[in-house]
């Protein structure tokens, strides 16, 4: 961006386009809440799944620490792709 006043005005329309949706449309409020929950718990669980298989095959194989990292940041690097890939399905259908 070059300009921060045509990124302040683009914002305050892209603002007053939102609004005008939520008046039109007053049950689209909570679906804007709904998607944010979903966009967390994509994230949130594919942590936790790559974080405890990671603890189950350390329990398995005795490696204490090592499975838990490396699943933790697989489980992370999944979660940030739902999140991406559920956005960009949001995205199309609004």
């Amino acid at each position: 961006m070059k300009n921060p006043d045509d990124f302040k005005t683009r914002l305050k329309i892209a603002k007053s386009k939102i609004k005008k949706q939520i008046i039109s449309n007053p049950s689209n409020k909570g679906s804007f809440m709904g998607n944010a929950f979903k966009l967390g718990t994509e994230l949130v669980a594919a942590v936790g799944v790559g974080t405890i298989i990671g603890f189950i095959l350390d329990s398995w194989f005795g490696t204490t620490p090592w499975l838990i990292i490396i699943f933790f940041f697989l489980g992370a690097a999944a979660g940030i792709l739902n999140v991406i890939k559920v956005a960009n399905r949001m995205q199309k259908e609004d």
